[in-house]
Formats: structure tokens, C-alpha cells, sequence
């Protein structure tokens, strides 16, 4: 997408956005690789673990997915640098092993638990589902996780619990774009304990029956696809269980912009650009555009969680 930076981030980030790309410049030989090339060692280092699962068709589109170098070579993962190669480029210095992840809040299994433990009563599936970003541009992706809802039924969450906060892992050593204040370090998002619970939700390991590569938020991220992407947070490192809705990182950083439910919407526009249309990254054309579904097109299943609820004001 031939955008300028200023139409793709607020402010804050794209005054930024020059330093640390001077910052990341060295981070290793793959800056060197032509999209091609990258994408060929993506597909030889990162994604050599197969996964043990089951295809669900129930909750799969049967849109085509993208290719494996689209998947991985065009991403949003600011904590490796505000360009779309960014992540690509950058994130092999990140550790997805070993993991552990702190449950706690509102719920009656507190604790910290490393990342195989909280897997293991976990049946994998296969889902391929639609990607929406913010920016207009959108994906078809085949994630290999399993039911948010089933490991917060784990954790057996009280009455008060009533919404659900992600965190992503704080590491500027790992991580250089956090060296910066792109945005209020660490990552946080959130949902609310219903949506949460909707069986679409998911926590995905993998991608294409593979271990998730590190652009794409391994070992562990979060995937609400009839949410804008960012609602999507990646290397999850701590769930807690609150009362109160988790003041979460975009909606911070530019609440005009990006507030917390993040519903794909055509009828509400960015203050800067429209979302009535996009572009399926992959389709040739940078000029190719498509509708935007309401709810990504999985209005069918969500809508219900939102009666009453006025999804302009609420955004």
C-alpha cells in the first residue's frame, strides 16, 4: 500500500519511526535479503516444528489463504519496528523457548505456568481465519490453536471478573523496537469476558501446521478475528482476569483512533482514511481493492455480543 507514514500511525509513532529504523539497520544480514530470499529463510529456520492437529471447518473460511511469505513477511509487530518487513527483518534475536506465562486477577488459579503446562490439555485445531488491519489491508490465514474460552474456564474466573488483559513480553534486548516510545511499553489488550468466552476466539501456536515464526507473535498470541489486528496481541506473557476494562496500548496512545473494541466496521471511517474498503495483501494490484464485511464477515456468529450497543460511539 503506497500510504505515507503519517496515514498508518498516529503522530507519535511515525516522528519515531526514522530513528528506529537507523537503530534496526544493523540487526542482521537478513536486512539484506530481497523479499523473496527472506521469505525462503523464513520458511528453512523459523517454521521446522510441526504441530499435532485437527482441521476445523466449522469456524474456517473457504476463502483461499495467503501464501506462506505474505503470512510472514508483512506484519504489524511494533516492538521490531514500525515498517511492514520489520518484524521479519528483526526478530530472530527473540526467544519463544523456554516460556511461561502468569495467569492472576479475578480468578481462582493463579500462578505462573510455563508454556508447555498450559498447552497440555489442549487439542489444536486448525482454523483459517480473515485478518483485518486498520490500515486497510487484509490476509487469510491458517492459525493452529485452540479456544481462548476453554483456558479461561481453567483458571475458573470469579464473578468479578469481567474482562480479560493480555500482556505482550517487555524485552528491548529481544525487542529494539521497544527502545523507543512508539507506544507505552509493554503491549496491553484486552476483551471483554464474553467475547472472550465466543468460541471464534482463539490462542494460536502455529501457523501453516508449523510452529508460529517470531513475527507473528510466538510462542503464543492472541486471534479475535472479527477484530481490527491489533487487537490481536502477540508473545502473550501475562492473562489476568480484572473488574475494571484494561486501559489498553492503541487506545492509549490515539483514542480518537483506535478505541477498545476495535469491531471491523465499513460504517465508521479512521479519522484519516475510510474502512469501507480494502486491499487482500497477495492479490497483485496495489489498486485492488474489496468491501469491507461488517464484523470481517463473521457477523453471523458475533453480532449477538453487541446488541443494544451503539458501534459508532463504541469503536
Amino acid at each position: 500500500m503506497n500510504s505515507r507514514p503519517s496515514e498508518i500511525a498516529p503522530e507519535s509513532v511515525y516522528h519515531s519511526r526514522r530513528e528506529l529504523l537507523a537503530s534496526l539497520a544493523g540487526a542482521g544480514a537478513a536486512a539484506a535479503l530481497a523479499p523473496a530470499a527472506l521469505a525462503q529463510q523464513v520458511m528453512n529456520v523459523t517454521l521446522v516444528e510441526r504441530l499435532q492437529y485437527r482441521r476445523n471447518a466449522r469456524y474456517s473460511t473457504q476463502e483461499p489463504a495467503n501464501s506462506l511469505a505474505d503470512i510472514t513477511g508483512y506484519n504489524n509487530f511494533y516492538e521490531f519496528g514500525t515498517g511492514k518487513d520489520d518484524p521479519a527483518r528483526h526478530a530472530g534475536n527473540l526467544r519463544p523457548r523456554p516460556w511461561s506465562v502468569v495467569v492472576d486477577g479475578e480468578c481462582e488459579h493463579p500462578g505462573r505456568y510455563a508454556l508447555e503446562d498450559l498447552l497440555k490439555p489442549h487439542a489444536l485445531e486448525e482454523r483459517i481465519y480473515r485478518l483485518r488491519c486498520v490500515e486497510a489491508w487484509s490476509m487469510v490465514i491458517p492459525w493452529v490453536g485452540f479456544p481462548l474460552g476453554d483456558l479461561v474456564r481453567r483458571f475458573q474466573p470469579t464473578s468479578r471478573a469481567k474482562y480479560v488483559e493480555f500482556t505482550t513480553l517487555m524485552d528491548p534486548r529481544q525487542m529494539p523496537g521497544q527502545r523507543y516510545p512508539v507506544l507505552d511499553w509493554p503491549y496491553v489488550e484486552g476483551l471483554r469476558m464474553d467475547e472472550a468466552m465466543h468460541p471464534l476466539a482463539i490462542l494460536a501456536v502455529g501457523l501453516y501446521g508449523r510452529v508460529l515464526p517470531n513475527q507473528n507473535g510466538a510462542p503464543l498470541r492472541l486471534v479475535v478475528p472479527w477484530k481490527y489486528g491489533f487487537k490481536s496481541i502477540k508473545s502473550i506473557v501475562r492473562i489476568r482476569f480484572t473488574e475494571r476494562r484494561p486501559a489498553t496500548s492503541w487506545a492509549l496512545s490515539a483514542p480518537r483512533e483506535y478505541g477498545f473494541f476495535a469491531n471491523v466496521n465499513p460504517e465508521v471511517d479512521h479519522p484519516r482514511w475510510s474502512q469501507k474498503r480494502e486491499r487482500r495483501i497477495g492479490s497483485g494490484s496495489l489498486l485492488s481493492r474489496q468491501p469491507t464485511l461488517l464484523f470481517n464477515g463473521y457477523a453471523a456468529e458475533v453480532a449477538p455480543l453487541y446488541a443494544g450497543l451503539d458501534l459508532s460511539r463504541n469503536f
